[in-house]
């Protein structure tokens, strides 16, 4: 058995068919995993029906308590030498009850995407704006970086958000860490297994309706791209795929028009392969797009705005076109979707992109270094972060005390 033990504290339980915060969840479960950690996942979330059975693969699951003395003692008993926070939010709950009572174990965070920068690109969009500092250094941005600061290591999934958080955020490089989508490579007879641009017949978009993006995304191809795209293709059909489809989605569904909505995909890499074409029209959002990873390790080329591809392609060709106003998005698509060798050289630029920016064992050996290298001086490291320490206290103090109050109140 090994003497390396994680105890990760999900905002949610992973959902990897539902969400790419539930596949990127299952990528750092795996990477411990090979590290041989021995892991409990805990959530104060309920279960969903699409949540993954963590059980299967060895994994303990626990239940926890918001603002209850219970997680000391849970947390004390497992003696855990890493904490994984998943999202700024558990951090906030729970981090001062990590630190009071395993002072000595790696506080780890997991940003999935800087909710700041999506909250303030939200906000800008629905203001009509231009995004601007405005924006960005709005109220979540205070809770976020504070917990970053609180935490020994912050994972970053782009590095659009790492240039950000170190130059506009002032944050220190050696509280963040580089880590986006960890894929298998691509192998050439993965490829040559791959549907062929003829045995592909129609566009596809996916994304969880949860997420205001996706739907904003599903309701601009509506109203304003579909209709451009229908014109010079009567006959395509639009396949909408994504859990929790709400009665506002499902209403969107027209079968004379080809947009058609099919709700959850049990198998999202079924249903990219056999599309010629993916759609990504996102007006606001933040972190990598998981739908972009499923097109590219399928062959399916994309369309995309430039948020859907921020930090996604770096100095690569992208595996499509990148296009902001609904006319040029049109165009392109119908373009795709009709010139095979022009289909085929997108297909294999995302091929490129996926083996050169995303191979998870890059990754996994720099991670793991940098994990290492943070216990092995763990108190130099959180000496040289004053304002971290600063924060702590404060908050430590705050929410301790706010958290007792409510669990006497709850008595």
């Amino acid at each position: 058995m090994s003497n390396n033990k994680l105890l990760i504290i999900g905002h949610v339980w992973p959902e990897p068919r539902s969400s790419a915060a539930g596949a990127r969840m299952m990528q750092l479960i795996a990477a411990f995993q090979k590290e041989d950690y021995e892991i409990i996942f805990a959530s104060a979330c309920a279960k969903s029906d699409n949540a993954f059975d963590l059980s299967e693969i060895d994994i303990v699951q626990a239940n926890i308590e918001m603002n209850h003395s219970s997680f000391d003692h849970f947390v004390k008993s497992f003696g855990p030498n890493v904490v994984l926070f998943d999202r700024f939010m558990t951090e906030e709950q729970f981090g001062w009850r990590v630190a009071e009572h395993c002072p000595k174990a790696l506080r780890l965070l997991d940003t999935e995407d800087l909710h700041s920068l999506r909250k303030g690109r939200h906000q800008a969009f629905k203001d009509g704006n231009d995004f601007s500092d405005a924006y960005l250094f709005n109220d979540v941005a205070k809770r976020e970086v504070a917990s970053i600061y609180r935490c020994d290591v912050s994972l970053i999934i782009s590095e659009v958000e790492m240039d950000l958080l170190k130059k506009d955020f002032k944050v220190p490089e050696d509280l963040l860490f580089y880590l986006p989508f960890q894929c298998d490579p691509i192998s050439e007879r993965t490829i040559q297994n791959l549907p062929s641009f003829d045995q592909r017949d129609h566009f596809i978009t996916i994304g969880n309706f949860l997420h205001e993006p996706n739907y904003d995304a599903a309701l601009y191809l509506k109203e304003s791209i579909w209709p451009l795209i229908r014109q010079q293709l009567p006959k395509a059909q639009l396949y909408i795929y994504g859990a929790y489809a709400s009665q506002k989605v499902n209403q969107l569904h027209h079968e004379g028009s080809g947009f058609l909505i099919k709700g959850f995909a049990e198998d999202v890499q079924a249903v990219m392969a056999t599309a010629k074409v993916c759609l990504a029209p996102l007006r606001f959002g933040a972190g990598l797009k998981g739908k972009l990873v499923d097109a590219m390790q399928n062959g399916t080329p994309c369309v995309m705005t430039a948020i859907a591809a921020e930090g996604m392609f770096g100095s690569l060709e992208p595996n499509g076109f990148i296009e902001d106003t609904s006319e040029e998005f049109a165009e392109k698509a119908i373009l795709l979707y009709q010139n095979e060798s022009l289909w085929k050289e997108k297909q294999n630029n995302g091929f490129k992109v996926l083996n050169e920016r995303f191979d998870k064992t890059f990754f996994h050996d720099r991670l793991f270094s940098k994990i290492n290298e943070i216990i092995e001086h763990l108190q130099k490291h959180r000496h040289q972060n004053f304002t971290g320490q600063m924060l702590q206290h404060h908050h430590f103090q705050s929410t301790k005390y706010m958290g007792k109050w409510i669990e006497e109140k709850n008595k």
